[in-house]
């Protein structure tokens, strides 16, 4: 095909890969704009689907907006374009988080476009993995994707493990209690006949994953409520977790983030690794700062990831495209 045409089938077909993005509670908090004639795709905010409570200063929409754009750039690679991405373009429009302008191919991008067969195949999985270590020479692989998209990405030692889900499960005891969470849990989740019916958004049951017990560092969706028919699992005693760091803490890092995050788990992916998002302690400030590395970390911790051997989890429901792509001439 010629790189110079765009047509609205093949935007259409481009947005639809970006929207596979995971974001916090599957809320989907993006809108992209398609200037066809120009080439390029505007991603906006979608304000209205953030989580007030949970997400009370937009960082995890922009990481999820950014993860979106990763995937973007990765479509486009591979259908023969180059993307050129600006973010927060526009000083006096902070919700245009992001252009990607889709020039002539100039012989690369040949790294992006071979993460294109993980697109549709990433879903978090919130099931038990195996105890197998993965190997030094993929988590290599992961950190190099990571910094490929201004972020560090670490996998913690014994002690700093231990300390983390301390922190995590400090956050799960808060977000039980918490009415503003549990307010932002309930919207977001599809429980009951139908869950995984027409709803194009939240997390529905099926993707709850089994109850794990104490100390497991996956969220549990369920909250509060009982489900009768849930299953409950024995999940690894020693999970691998993964921090991805920015050296800084703006809504333009909260973006690199998202890149990043999207970029490792796409490898990760690659590599025959399921992985989860475990952000729990994230979401409170005062538990955020401690999970660092006291002696070596740099930055800020804006992800937690959970990878690992295991099941890939189920496809969780996506918007229609009408919902939230607009075409330009």
């Amino acid at each position: 095909m010629s790189a110079r045409t765009l047509t609205e089938e093949r935007a259409a077909d481009l947005v639809h890969d970006a929207t596979t993005a995971p974001s916090l509670h599957n809320a989907q908090p993006w809108r992209f704009r398609c200037l066809r004639n120009e080439r390029t795709f505007e991603i906006r905010a979608d304000p209205g689907r953030g989580l007030p409570h949970t997400d009370p200063d937009a960082r995890g929409l922009h990481i999820g907006c950014g993860a979106a754009v990763l995937n973007l750039r990765v479509a486009a690679a591979h259908a023969g374009w180059r993307p050129k991405t600006r973010l927060l373009p526009d000083p006096r429009d902070p919700a245009l988080l992001a252009t990607v302008h889709l020039a002539e191919p100039d012989g690369g991008g040949g790294d992006l476009a071979a993460l294109y067969p993980a697109v549709r195949r990433r879903h978090t999985s919130r099931r038990p993995y195996a105890g197998t270590r993965i190997p030094e020479d993929v988590r290599s692989a992961l950190s190099r994707a990571a910094r490929r998209e201004g972020a560090l990405l670490d996998f913690p030692g014994p002690r700093h493990l231990r300390w983390v889900l301390e922190l995590t499960g400090e956050a799960d005891a808060r977000n039980r209690t918490d009415p503003g969470r549990r307010e932002d849990l309930e919207r977001w989740t599809r429980t009951g006949p139908g869950a995984a019916g027409p709803a194009g958004d939240g997390v529905p049951a099926p993707a709850f994953g089994p109850r794990g017990h104490d100390g497991a560092p996956v969220r549990d969706f369920a909250g509060t409520r009982r489900m009768p028919d849930r299953e409950s699992a024995d999940f690894e005693r020693a999970p691998q977790l993964a921090l991805l760091s920015t050296l800084r803490d703006r809504p333009e890092d909260w973006l690199r983030a998202g890149q990043a995050m999207e970029r490792v788990l796409l490898a990760a992916t690659s590599e025959g690794l399921a992985g989860a998002p475990a952000t729990q302690a994230l979401e409170w400030p005062d538990l955020r700062w401690p999970l660092r590395d006291p002696v070596s970390g740099k930055g800020l911790v804006q992800m937690v990831l959970r990878l690992g051997y295991g099941p890939p989890g189920p496809q969780t429901p996506r918007r229609a495209l009408s919902e939230v792509l607009d075409i330009a001439p």
